[in-house]
């Protein structure tokens, strides 16, 4: 079967990718917006579109109630949640199902499973599967937090199982930081994911932060499609990203993709996620998390492996085999993806919202551009300050590199402030250049 009319529940650049990849499979769009998003590029092309409250998410792209009642309005067979908003919110994607809406992404059972970090550790233990050491499981009570962080050795870090984007974490490095971060992040974890339990991990200083996508059909067929090196992080959030990773051999590339595949087997998983890992200094590998979802630079592995990401969901959903397996797929050349924020790195990454005046996206050979905005656009105060992914890719790093620095340097986006003069200093890092990076290198030497 395939779908003839698919709503999108997000917007901005992803929104926009989504219905670039319908289009090009001829299936119809409806696009919902916020009040606050009437101006977005994707609502133009759209075959429909459907205004789902004011600009506060909690009353647009998180009410799940008008979401659905917009699905129903504009009698669509499936949603594709984006990432972000509700892409990995098992009850949204139980709600659609109970009303005869397929959901564009993993089963809710798995979104369950792997959205709860204790549990996802537990599976990754079982399939065998290395993990950080840490507690087996949700941590209750400050006294049992204790006992574990003394056993495995400070510093330990304070994790919400629910978490995400750094909320619900802490670092302690002795017994009265482990007590203040274990209330912290609890109190912090209820008010974000209405989800207050905690558990510990040891922390692995100055690691590197790699990712495996992996694109999985409902007969049976998982493959993983390489890994994406995320070190270059500030405060938890990702800004670069690139493929393959520099600090990776081909043994290690190997292991770590069979790793992914094994999670994913072990959690039931169909269409595209990612398995996190960290990597420390000595080249061994843990794994820390699922992402059940698309992610932001999910672009990086769209250009090393050719394969289209975004049409895998939209055909796996609609029950269609993968067509292809582990030994067909062949990685190409190197790519980076930077993202373009409406934030002031210069002071302590404001954000900057407003009205854009001219804008100017880059183009030329490499270079994928994937964004919403276009002259004239006024950015909301209400989201994500994300206004633009820019993807570079080409047949080795260095090249990589100097195609991004171009087209960094196209970029015209009068009257806000970009994060672009940082991704041009950090492309002159030495660093940087020898791929000599961790997760921490942004705060250290910016």
């Amino acid at each position: 079967m395939s779908f003839h009319r698919v709503m999108i529940a997000n917007r901005g650049e992803i929104a926009l990718r989504v219905v670039r990849a319908c289009r090009e499979l001829g299936i119809e769009t409806v696009a919902v917006y916020s009040e606050a998003d009437r101006g977005s590029l994707h609502l133009r092309y759209a075959d429909e579109t459907v205004c789902i409250g004011p600009g506060p998410s909690a009353q647009s792209y998180l009410d799940i109630p008008r979401l659905i009642s917009a699905a129903e309005i504009a009698d669509v067979e499936a949603i594709h949640p984006g990432y972000g908003f509700l892409a990995e919110n098992a009850h949204f994607a139980e709600v659609c199902q109970s009303c005869n809406i397929r959901w564009i992404g993993p089963s809710p059972e798995t979104i369950k499973l792997v959205g709860d970090k204790a549990q996802a550790i537990a599976l990754a233990r079982k399939a065998g599967v290395e993990t950080v050491p840490g507690s087996e499981g949700i941590v209750p009570t400050e006294d049992k937090a204790l006992a574990i962080a003394r056993e495995i050795g400070y510093p330990v870090m304070i994790k919400a199982t629910a978490g995400g984007g750094g909320r619900g974490l802490r670092v302690a490095s002795n017994d009265v930081s482990l007590v203040n971060g274990f209330h912290a992040a609890r109190r912090e974890a209820e008010a974000s994911f209405k989800d207050g339990s905690v558990y510990l991990e040891k922390l692995i200083e100055n690691p590197r932060h790699v990712e495996v996508q992996i694109l999985g059909d409902m007969h049976g067929t998982i493959v993983h499609l390489g890994e994406r090196d995320c070190s270059l992080q500030r405060r938890h959030q990702k800004t670069i990203e690139e493929s393959p990773s520099p600090a990776l051999d081909a043994e290690m590339r190997r292991a770590m993709g069979e790793a992914a595949v094994k999670v994913a087997r072990a959690a039931s998983y169909y269409s595209a996620g990612t398995v996190e890992f960290l990597v420390d200094r000595d080249k061994k590998f843990y794994f820390i998390e699922v992402n059940a979802r698309i992610q932001v630079e999910h672009p990086v592995t769209e250009a090393v492996s050719g394969v289209d990401l975004i049409r895998g969901m939209l055909e796996v959903a609609a029950g269609k085999p993968l067509g292809f397996h582990q030994e067909d797929i062949e990685f190409r050349g190197h790519a980076i993806e930077f993202r373009i924020n409406a934030e002031d790195p210069a002071d302590n990454f404001r954000p900057s919202p407003g009205q854009l005046g001219l804008f100017v996206p880059p183009g030329g050979r490499g270079v994928r551009w994937d964004s919403h905005v276009y002259s004239g656009y006024r950015i909301p105060a209400y989201y994500d300050s994300l206004i633009g992914k820019l993807i570079v890719h080409a047949e080795d790093r260095l090249a990589a590199i100097a195609i991004g620095r171009r087209a960094l340097a196209e970029i015209v986006a009068e009257n806000i402030k970009t994060t672009i003069p940082l991704y041009q200093r950090i492309l002159a890092h030495a660093d940087f250049l020898s791929g000599n990076v961790d997760t921490g290198f942004i705060e250290r030497s910016f």
